[in-house]
């Protein structure tokens, strides 16, 4: 199966049809589904519809970057028509009267909109097996996680059931899942991707991205997803470069930040010893590699597991029964509806994060947990913004193991919770971020991430391209998908 820039190409060129692409990765999809519950929603008739039109346009010698590339979105973005879940009880009725954002530009663009990928609930886990529709099973390995919350994008990438997909990214979700399962996750600057119509979990730390086979894809996406919303109060009025043409500037004189925190005792040896070779790799392309010290970061686990909750339970606020989403049967007065509808519509880690969130938020407690989540969070920024003025980049372990097997911390949510420990600081620091693979670890992919300052994606997928372009971990495919 060819990346999305090359079956983009394809495309343009007549190599073969969008028709003939789309109906190729249909069966695939159809083939595969069983076995890793990747989707939750098929467009097939519209996809092919949309295919249809988009060969006429190639015909007629018009059409955007990716006319007629079909891919996937995670089932958190808004789409018209088309159910969005987030993977929960609490939103399996729901269609959306109008597109996200991010969904209206890949459309503007060209892209067809496939299928919709399956997620941990409300975007809130590290594995993917908080989906109401059933975990996400690991390509490489169907007894083991794929990670989460975009396990579902991740696995279907990884798969080549889509050439690329979006995600969302609070605390690790897009690059988190892109090293378990051996592809390219970017998660850009907060602000520089529009958050409209993307169903919130944490507003101060989501962000829409990108999973792809390669750099090269990932900047093809996001060049076309990025750009200033006035619907967005978070989005950021600032030019969009090429992201494209800028992977292709050399690496030579490039400093590295060997981030210090990421590599103690809860590394796993082979994970370590991938990384190490990563960076042999990027010093033999001329980078300059240093150890840098962030002592702050080591606090971002706890601070996010109190800023996160604390924004989900005002987010999540609105699903009452009332306006939409599931509303139990019969019930005896509007406190019923209330208590039952959520009690019914919300997963367990849900509703774990919900009352974690209120707690921190209540009365008495606010000054002691939250507040200070917020100045150590404060902290560990400006750590980052300390490193970066001695380094351009800043490189780690995207995860301290390769994928786990399905169940083996759904009993302890604190061991699944420090599965994010290297992915959380970028989160926290709104800082752009991507996960690539760098090796394998007993038969699993491994993740290596580059860390950069605010708005330097061009910077950090360069980087990622330079990498890929000398070695071929981004081109493996799972036994039985290629």
């Amino acid at each position: 199966m060819r990346t999305l820039t090359q079956l983009a190409d394809g495309l343009r060129r007549r190599s073969f049809s969008s028709v003939e692409l789309v109906g190729a990765l249909l069966a695939r999809i159809e083939k595969s589904q069983p076995a890793l519950n990747a989707f939750i929603s098929v467009a097939a008739a519209e996809a092919l519809e949309a295919a249809r039109a988009a060969d006429r346009t190639l015909a007629a010698g018009g059409g955007g970057p990716l006319t007629g590339v079909p891919i996937a979105h995670k089932d958190i973005f808004c789409t018209a028509g088309m159910r969005t879940t987030c993977g929960s009880r609490m939103l399996d009725n729901f269609v959306s009267p109008y597109d996200a954002t991010v969904v209206a530009r890949l459309k503007r663009a060209g892209a067809l909109l496939l299928a919709k990928t399956n997620m941990d609930e409300f975007a809130m886990g590290s594995s993917n097996e908080n989906s109401f529709y059933g975990p996400v099973r690991n390509p490489w390995n169907p007894q083991m996680v794929p990670g989460g919350s975009s396990g579902g994008s991740a696995a279907a990438v990884a798969a080549r059931l889509v050439p690329g997909a979006t995600g969302t990214d609070t605390g690790g979700s897009i690059r988190q899942p892109a090293a378990l399962c051996g592809i390219t996750g970017m998660k850009p600057t907060y602000g520089r991707v529009s958050r409209y119509g993307m169903i919130a979990f944490a507003s101060s730390l989501d962000q829409g991205g990108t999973l792809t086979a390669s750099a090269a894809d990932a900047a093809l996406m996001l060049r076309e997803m990025a750009g200033f919303d006035p619907r967005d109060s978070t989005s950021v009025d600032a030019p969009v470069p090429d992201y494209v043409a800028a992977i292709e500037e050399p690496i030579t004189g490039l400093r590295i930040g060997l981030l210090a925190e990421f590599f103690d005792k809860g590394l796993d040896a082979e994970n370590e010893r991938c990384v190490r070779e990563a960076l042999r790799v990027l010093e033999g392309l001329g980078a300059r590699v240093s150890q840098v010290s962030l002592p702050n970061l080591p606090m971002s686990v706890p601070v996010y597991y109190v800023v996160a909750p604390a924004e989900a339970s005002s987010n999540l606020a609105r699903y009452d029964g009332v306006r939409f989403g599931h509303r139990c049967e019969n019930p005896r007065d509007l406190t019923d509806m209330y208590r039952r509808s959520r009690g019914e519509g919300f997963g367990a880690e849900v509703k774990r994060r919900i009352m974690t969130g209120t707690y921190v938020l209540s009365a008495g407690y606010y000054d002691a947990y939250y507040l200070k989540a917020q100045r150590v969070r404060a902290l560990i920024n400006a750590d980052f913004v300390r490193a970066f003025q001695s380094v351009d980049v800043l490189i780690g372990p995207t995860t301290p193991t390769p994928a786990f097997p399905i169940g083996a911390k759904t009993a302890d949510p604190i061991t699944m919770y420090l599965n994010d420990i290297y992915t959380i600081g970028a989160n926290l620091a709104g800082l752009p971020a991507i996960s690539v693979p760098c090796g394998f670890a007993a038969g699993l992919p491994v993740g290596l991430q580059i860390v950069g300052p605010h708005f330097s994606e061009a910077r950090v997928l360069a980087a990622a391209h330079a990498f890929q372009r000398t070695t071929d971990w981004h081109t493996r495919v799972p036994v039985g998908y290629a």
